[in-house]
Formats: structure tokens, sequence, C-alpha cells
């Protein structure tokens, strides 16, 4: 394979990629192409500009969209230095969470005088509600290992790992497709393109542990050990896998390769902000009308990527805040809606770009509840090796259920303080150094709402911590019964048409009496 037989490619199947594409409802403006409707106009797509436009099994289409002719610019036109320069001068932050140089990166392994090195593509996506790095590889598979390929040039890598989550069977069956077809192609194997570059690709399933998304525990589970961090004597582009110099970047900063290297290092560097340029994809999720994957420029705020994109809170209710960055972020609350989504600007108001989750909340949200929601799934994922994260999270854990469940008083709120900020400074790695962050912006944003479940009169405003709240019939009941019908442990009397009672004494606060209600006349307080 070569430039002119990829230009073949690309002129037979082109003509018929675009005729589709039209007749199924695309808007094609230039080089962009994306389905109608407002969701997608105020988005830039680079990251998804094939996602659901190209058939991923097909890499006939995948090159005529430009595939694969970055790797063979690299390979024809650059030396290695080139391309590493290229890659910085760009900006390119890693997408992972981090926000480390991509470049700096690949440089620190390139200039190691080891002879084997490894590429690393992280794609063990474990945050609640983010499915960025699934999509691409599900629709995209090409534009990953394309970028790993550059990357295994760029350093001197002849050998590249995916580890994937177990859990992403689609994502797993498009990349085995797509390596067997670049194989068949000359475009990953031995001697790639005719030249004398050797890369090949292979998967690693992970078994679905949140901690293998840090880079050394995840390298200790592709050497067949537990997932767990190792302590940071060496930078992995000194000593990573198996001990040698490894570049591991997540499936987003490799999707952004090929297109910096085929359209310069100044167009990336004219999209995005200063110190964050380029493109961002979050998973918008939550209490939104238009829920799915949006790819902005960096610095497009909360406020454009709510309401002009998500179109707004569902069934009008009002917004309360957005929590980015997954389990490890902070939320956000309304008033500061037009903070741009970039790295400098999240972390400078509490929060974190982390690796694009962006979950949308409501007045019905309660944001105590929302940190003991996180900090559970973080006890659940810790991998135990340091005591902070092992301990620490568990005890503030606990102090968030004994708020949220009415045991809780004003000291419980200085220890969870004064205690998260301990797990941040001591804890191993990324995983606990972050988990209390939902905790602190939480208590930093919507203090009131904790003072309101330690006060004299405990209670929770958003009607959401049953624990502390009793179920009232009020003058509205018609006495139909069906309230007393449904209660499963009886606690609920009185007689036909006349109003009921509930003894709060015996009532297990599950809500089949609320729900039950025709009239609308049970409210807790």
């Amino acid at each position: 394979m070569n430039r002119q037989e990829l230009t073949k490619i690309k002129k037979d199947t082109y003509p018929h990629l675009i005729e589709r594409l039209e007749k199924g409802g695309f808007v094609i403006d230039g080089e962009d192409i994306y389905p109608e409707g407002d969701f997608y106009k105020k988005q830039k797509r680079i990251v998804l500009r094939n996602c659901n436009v190209i058939d991923p099994a097909s890499i006939e289409e995948y090159i005529a969209r430009d595939g694969y002719f970055a790797l063979e610019k690299c390979l024809s036109e650059m030396s290695r230095e080139e391309i590493i320069d290229t890659v910085k001068k760009s900006g390119l932050r890693g997408r992972g969470g981090a926000g480390f140089p991509t470049g700096r990166k690949w440089e620190a392994a390139y200039v190691q005088t080891e002879p084997t090195k490894y590429i690393i593509c992280n794609a063990d996506e474990g945050d609640p509600g983010a499915f960025m790095d699934r999509s691409v590889l599900e629709f995209d598979p090409h534009s990953v290992l394309e970028g790993m390929a550059i990357a295994g040039l760029a350093v001197g890598a002849k050998h590249g790992f995916i580890y994937v989550r177990a859990e992403y069977p689609k994502a797993v069956d498009s990349l085995n497709i797509a390596i067997k077809e670049a194989e068949e192609k000359n475009l990953l194997g031995k001697n790639i393109m005719g030249s004398d570059f050797d890369f090949s690709i292979e998967l690693r399933l992970g078994a679905g542990a949140f901690v293998c998304g840090e880079g050394t525990a995840l390298m200790e589970s592709i050497e067949g050990k537990r997932g767990m961090p190792r302590n940071k004597e060496f930078r992995t582009t000194e000593r990573g896998l198996w001990g040698k110099p490894t570049v591991i970047n997540n499936v987003e900063t490799f999707a952004n390769i090929a297109q910096i290297i085929n359209k310069g290092a100044d167009w990336f560097n004219s999209i995005g902000t200063k110190d964050s340029p380029g493109t961002k994809v979050f998973a918008l999720v939550g209490k939104i009308e238009h829920s799915g994957l949006v790819e902005v420029p960096m610095g497009t705020s909360i406020n454009t990527i709510v309401y002009d994109i998500g179109e707004g809170i569902q069934n009008g209710k009002k917004a309360k805040a957005v929590q980015t960055g997954g389990p490890s972020g902070g939320c956000i609350p309304t008033e500061l809606f037009d903070t741009g989504c970039d790295f400098e600007s999240l972390k400078a108001i509490g929060s974190i770009m982390g690796s694009g989750g962006m979950v949308v909340m409501d007045e019905d949200d309660c944001m105590v509840d929302v940190a003991r929601f996180f900090l559970e799934f973080s006890v659940d994922e810790s991998c135990g090796k340091c005591t902070p994260c092992r301990i620490g999270n568990k005890r503030l854990y606990e102090m968030l259920v004994d708020l949220t469940e009415g045991r809780g008083d004003e000291t419980t709120i200085e220890k969870l303080e004064t205690l998260s900020k301990v797990v941040c400074e001591t804890s191993l790695c990324g995983l606990g150094q972050s988990s209390p962050n939902p905790i602190l912006s939480t208590l930093h944003y919507f203090k009131d709402e904790y003072m309101a479940h330690v006060g004299d009169h405990k209670t929770c405003p958003a009607k959401r911590c049953k624990g502390i709240l009793n179920y009232f019939i009020t003058d509205k009941c018609i006495g139909c019964t069906k309230c007393a019908r449904k209660c499963p442990v009886s606690c609920i009397s009185g007689e036909v048409r006349a109003k009921h009672e509930i003894d709060s004494t015996k009532c297990i606060k599950c809500g089949q009496c609320m729900d039950a209600c025709p009239v609308n006349a049970i409210i807790l307080d």
C-alpha cells in the first residue's frame, strides 16, 4: 500500500459514500459531515468526524475520508523528530483527564536508548455515564489504530496494546475487524507501506476495574498481575510496561493524531483556547432534554452545552448543577455555567475535565446525596493498596450516609472536609487523590444543603434523603384506601372516604404510598 493506492481507493469510494449520506439525511459542508438537527450545529467534530458517517467495518470508507494518509505522510515525508515536533506545536493535551502535553510525553519516550518500547491505548472507560471512547472504538476504530501507528513510528516502538473493557463487546469486535483489515492492506504489521517500519497491535481485555484506568495499574493488568498502581519512582516513558519505555494515551488523544498530521499544528491551534487547543468530547447525560455525545471546541461554556446543544432541562425544571470529570470531578453550580470547558477554567472552580463525563442535575437533586453516590462508587472501586484511599474513603462515605439518614451534626461536616483534604494529599494514585472532589465542591458551593441536613429541624431541601424525611397525608386525601393497600408494613390507617394517617414509627419510607395516591395527597417533609 502506498499513497497512489490510497488515493485510488479514496477516489473510488468517496462518491458512493457521499451519495449514501445525502440520502440518509446528513449535512455535508465541505469536510464537515454531520446528521441533520440543531443538536449538531454548534459542535465541531474532529474526533467524532467519522462516527455514524462511515461503515466501521469498511477500511475503504475510512480511507475515503483521508484515512491512513497521515501515516503515509509520516513514513515518506517526515522524520521522527518532525512528527513529535508537530504534535508538540499543536498543543494537544491528553484527553484521559490529566491533560499532560502529548508531544512532550512522546519526546520523553523517543530519547530513551532502550530498543524495546511500547504504545498503549487506554480504553478502560469506567466513569459512570461516560461512553466517549466506546463510541469511537465502535464507529471509527481505524482512527485509533492510525494514531497508535504514528506514535509507534515517532518514538521507536514496534508493538502496541489496546486495553479495552470486556463489557464493550461491540467495540472489541470492531477493533478486531479493523486490525485484520489494516494488516491485510499492509497498514499494520511488517514493513508497513513498503517501509522498514514494523508495528503490530493486539487487544487486552480488562475485567471492569475502575482503578485500571490509572496508567500503571493498567500496565500491571497487561502483565498478568492484579491491577494496582505502582509507586511513582519512574515515569512510564522511562520504565513502563515490563520495565520498558512506554507511551500511554487514551482513545480520544490517539483519534486526534491523524488530523493534526494531515492539517498541521496551526490548524489544530486555531481551535479551542491558547492553553487547551482542539476540541473535547463530552457525554452529556442526566436531567437534560437532548443527551448524547457532544464535541465542542475547548473553552465552550457550560451554558452553551446545556442550553444551546442539550436544549435545556427536562420537564421545565431548573438546573442546579453540572458534574464534570466523573466520580473524581466536581459539581458546578448554575451561577458558574458561563465557565468555559477547558483544563484551566474547570480546575479554577474546583472541578476537572476528566475523560469527559458531564452529568446535569436539576432542582430535585440533593447535593449531599450526589456526593454520597460518587463516594460509594470510589469505595467500591478502590484497589485497597494505600490506607488513605482504602480506609479514608470508607470513613467519608459513612459520614455522608450519616448526613443523609439524619445521624450527622455540624462536627460531621467539619470532619468530612478535613478528612477529604487528607485523602487528596496522601493517596497513592489519581483515584484516591481526586475521589473527595465531589465532597469538597458540594461543600464549597452548596454548604446550605449540608447545614439543612444537620439543623434543629433536619431536612433535605430537595426531598431526596428519605432517611430524614417523613411521609404525611394531607387534607387532599379522598379516603380511597389505595395507599393502605400498597403499604408493605401496614402503617397506614383510616376509614373509607375519610382522611388516612401514617404511623411514622413503622414507616420504612419505601414511597409506594405516594406512588399509589391518585390525588397527590401524600407529601414528604
